[in-house]
């Protein structure tokens, strides 16, 4: 048996079925489960996919970027991770790279995108 069919017969039931197809350019909203000593919460991160990565289906992850005033601020998120409760595809903008690390240097009307509607 090869090792990439023993991996995936090992990452199967880990692997979630709700999760949709990302590309970069999307402006998505991930709800995350935060535990806080005996309290947990949801919280909210809203932002643009700057990249996608993943060898195997459970490595996927998504680096999505927001910008909060004066500071630019990203996060690098494992889809299948336990602690990720949702995830909702808010738009589509369109661009023609896979890593649109570009968009960091840019500000204000230069950091716009056309939206695919």
């Amino acid at each position: 048996m090869a090792n990439n069919i023993l991996v995936n017969k090992i990452q199967a039931p880990f692997i979630k079925e709700w999760v949709p197809d990302f590309r970069t350019g999307m402006e998505v909203e991930v709800y995350q489960m935060i535990n806080e000593w005996d309290k947990s919460r949801v919280q909210k991160f809203k932002g643009i996919v700057i990249s996608t990565a993943w060898k195997t289906a459970l490595e996927k992850t998504i680096t999505v970027r927001r910008k909060v005033w004066p500071f630019g601020v990203e996060r690098i998120f494992a889809i299948h991770s336990p602690t990720i409760e949702k995830i909702e595809i808010i738009r589509q903008f369109k661009v023609r790279k896979k890593y649109i690390g570009f968009i960091r240097d840019l500000t204000w009307k230069a950091a716009r995108l056309k939206e695919i509607k």
